[in-house]
């Protein structure tokens, strides 16, 4: 018999954790290649979100090495990218043409602390309220969004732009089936960008949708009035970038959980986000919230796991807007927007649309979805289609659920049962004793017309209804039962209710017979 081996096993390297990464050379190329991709399908979305919010393109980039750095310090969900983002520019392009750009620092800083509360309050608990297809409909309507964000780089351009577009798409598609040692996006965008400068191509680049500097400004000045009329004016856009950054954020973060498999923690994230937006507005001078598809480049394409890869992208970006800002105003837009269109292709949850899915799913579900997508592409505000795609999804919940309540009626002593008890029916002898027994939960979409299950003038003298399969949720359900009890006393008849529970006794009773006619 061989002698066990004294030599102590060897523990495999975790990817999903800095140290066993920063372990691994393997892992640790992995996540910084992920990051530096990563970073180059950021910078041309970043300049052209700044130029919407109407601030210099240095302004959101500076931003954005910000709010990737300390969010990788503190964020709740490694490998998510947070950046100056679209949605928080077209929030904040209102208030700087309306008002300047000097409002916007006050604004951030203002949002940031609404975040910080938000965070601490515990309040990032209410996503788990959204329905998954409120999720699949923003994931869905997000690959749109990012595709027809690309289109504009290949309408009205030279006719060489075409054979470089199917170029980076070979090389993104064909790559990964020979090697995965280094993300195909990487390769291609480089292979391009040689190719346009060695051959000296005239085709729209990096360079041409903004100014590219070379230095890093100091601490964003304040210079507007502390006053209440200041806060008048910023306390609108404030409040709409901080819920604005949180629902994105959150949203992103439940997208790279199911990706990746792993929890995260999303109060720290929503307390996190806030300041990083307040050390942004500082240094920087604008708010932002997680990048969706730059996380989905980092977290797909690039498969990183850990906040290596998003320090590396902060890191990397910091060394293209001072060092390296020339070559990265070189880089073809052509080749950018083929890897950011096969993002977006398998972004999409082509599962949701199959019409074998569409024919097993339930068609409010479905029109949920349809809903939040539509809303979404028509007016490119995301936050805004979940908020529309929750709002109708509980009203056709409470729709659906308002007609499950059940009442069944015994004679006691064995005598047949009528389910829902029909008034008019032939009663038992006044002498005898009926039970209703109550099933689903009482709340204002199903206790409405409970008044109208019961038999009021064929029932005996004594009635009892049973509420131990039902829950009373609201005034409305106690108000129903207080008129179900005067329905029946105008008839002489006793009815006693038994069976709440406890929280529903409590909440019956307290307010019972308080609440009028």
């Amino acid at each position: 018999m061989t002698a066990p081996s004294s030599a102590p096993a060897v523990r495999p390297h975790r990817d999903d954790t800095v140290l066993g990464v920063l372990r691994s050379p393997r892992l640790l190329t992995r996540e910084a290649l992920a990051g530096i991709v990563t970073t180059l399908a950021l910078v041309p979305e970043v300049i052209s979100f700044s130029v919407i919010a109407g601030v210099d393109p240095m302004v959101s980039l500076v931003a954005s090495i910000v709010l990737a750095l300390v969010m990788s310090l503190l964020g709740g969900r490694p490998a998510m990218v947070t950046a100056a983002a679209g949605s928080v520019a077209l929030v904040i392009a209102p208030l700087v043409r309306a008002h300047g750009v000097e409002y916007v620092l006050p604004a951030v800083l203002l949002a940031g602390v609404i975040q910080i509360a938000f965070g601490t309050a515990g309040l990032a608990r209410l996503m788990r309220f959204i329905p998954r297809s409120v999720m699949i409909g923003f994931v869905n309507a997000l690959g749109i969004l990012i595709f027809m964000a690309q289109v504009p780089h290949l309408i009205d351009v030279p006719w060489i732009v075409y054979p470089l577009f199917v170029l980076t798409i070979v090389i993104v598609v064909l790559l990964p089936r020979l090697t995965k040692a280094v993300p195909a996006p990487l390769v291609a965008i480089v292979v391009v960008t040689v190719i346009v400068v060695a051959a000296g191509l005239d085709v729209t680049t990096v360079g041409d949708e903004g100014e590219m500097g070379g230095g890093l400004p100091g601490l964003t000045p304040w210079l507007v009035p502390f006053s209440l009329e200041t806060l008048g004016i910023i306390l609108p856009t404030a409040l709409s970038v901080a819920f604005v950054g949180l629902m994105e954020t959150l949203l992103t973060a439940k997208l790279v959980d199911d990706i990746t498999e792993t929890p995260s923690r999303k109060g720290k994230e929503s307390w996190a986000l806030g300041v990083a937006n307040i050390a942004a507005g500082a240094y920087g001078g604008i708010a932002g919230c997680a990048m969706i598809g730059q996380t989905v480049v980092n977290v797909k394409i690039g498969r990183a796991r850990t906040r290596v890869s998003t320090v590396v992208a902060g890191l990397f970006l910091l060394l293209l807007v001072t060092a390296l800002s020339e070559v990265m105003a070189r880089i073809p837009m052509v080749a950018l927007a083929a890897v950011m269109m096969i993002v977006a292709i398998s972004t999409v949850d082509w599962h949701s649309v199959r019409p074998s899915t569409l024919r097993r799913v339930p068609i409010p579900e479905t029109l949920v979805m349809v809903v939040t997508v539509a809303v979404v592409v028509a007016t490119d505000n995301l936050a805004l289609g979940v908020a529309v795609g929750v709002l109708l999804a509980m009203v056709l919940f409470a729709r659906r659920i308002a007609h499950v309540i059940r009442v069944e009626r015994t004679v006691e002593g064995g005598a047949a049962r009528a389910d829902d008890g029909a008034p008019g029916s032939a009663g038992p002898g006044r002498d005898a004793s009926v039970r209703y027994d109550v099933i689903g939960p009482l709340f204002f979409g199903s206790s409405n017309d409970l008044v109208e299950h019961f038999s009021y003038a064929d029932d005996p003298a004594r009635v009892t209804i049973d509420l131990t399969r039902a829950s009373v949720w609201d005034a409305s359900s106690v108000a129903a039962l207080d008129a179900v009890g005067t329905k029946y006393a105008a008839h002489g008849v006793e009815v006693e209710f038994v069976g709440l529970d406890e929280r529903s006794t409590e909440f019956h009773g307290r307010l019972t017979g308080r609440l009028g006619s």
